[in-house]
């Protein structure tokens, strides 16, 4: 589980809410149904509009990625390649077939069965960088899905404001009402900026961030399957693929 996720959500909550007790102003004031009504419903319909089915329920799927730490982890890949490498060299390619159960990462296994099979090299290659395009332009994708629930969300949200304000132009004979009525508006406009900022925005960049580590990691798979191929020593291909640990690093 990537706890930021989680942490992060909770802690912009809890600081705006904190912010407006501390200002003199009450929870119950900010919870409307029907300005959340108006504002969800009316992004997913317009989002339903921009994006197919399938897209949407992708979209949905992918915030098991938000959620989730990623699954692909540069130092293991790093010392199941070295390992890989260095099996194929004191015996052959054909050793490599009994350490395939023992790796996590899905890609680095389906290129050791087709290098197992005895599949060109430059077809391996081909074959691993038409699923990295394929996957990274799929993630793309909701990570788009994601950053328009952003920019639709405060939209929606004013569009909410200007039909509570209609509401209260139509009670001007009420100057009683006046006063909470243009608060009720101005709810709807709080829900569609608070969504897109603390929810959508954050949660596409967060997608977009794990879609290219992963990327890495099976750019990681093919230079190490092809240093194997190639008969690299082991500790070549480790200073080859030594750079993507490192720069994972230095970017944490």
């Amino acid at each position: 589980m990537d706890l930021t996720s989680l942490i992060g959500p909770g802690l912009s909550l809890g600081c705006i809410l904190v912010g407006l007790i501390l200002e003199g102003g009450h929870v119950s004031s900010i919870i409307q149904f029907t300005a959340f009504l108006i504002v969800i419903g009316g992004m997913t319909g317009s989002i339903m509009v921009a994006y197919t089915l399938p897209d949407l329920i992708g979209a949905m799927k992918s915030l098991g990625t938000w959620l989730k730490n990623p699954s692909a982890n540069p130092d293991q890949i790093l010392e199941d390649i070295i390992d890989l490498a260095q099996t194929a060299r004191k015996e052959s390619i054909l050793a490599l077939e009994k350490k395939r159960e023992s790796i996590s990462y899905d890609p680095l296994k389906t290129a050791i069965r087709l290098a197992v099979d005895g599949t060109d090299p430059n077809i391996i290659r081909d074959t691993l960088e038409t699923a990295q395009t394929v996957t990274l332009e799929e993630e793309e994708v909701f990570v788009h899905f994601w950053e328009d629930c952003g920019a639709i969300a405060p939209t929606i949200g004013i569009l909410g404001a200007v039909l509570g304000l209609i509401h209260v132009m139509e009670n001007l004979d009420k100057p009683e009402l006046i006063g909470p009525g243009i608060a009720i508006a101005f709810v709807a406009t709080l829900y569609g900026v608070g969504f897109a900022n603390i929810f959508f925005l954050p949660i596409g960049k967060k997608i977009k961030r794990k879609a290219q580590l992963d990327a890495m990691a099976r750019e990681m798979v093919i230079i190490g399957v092809e240093g194997i191929l190639s008969g690299l020593n082991p500790k070549v291909i480790q200073e080859k693929l030594g750079i993507f640990v490192h720069q994972k690093s230095s970017e944490e």
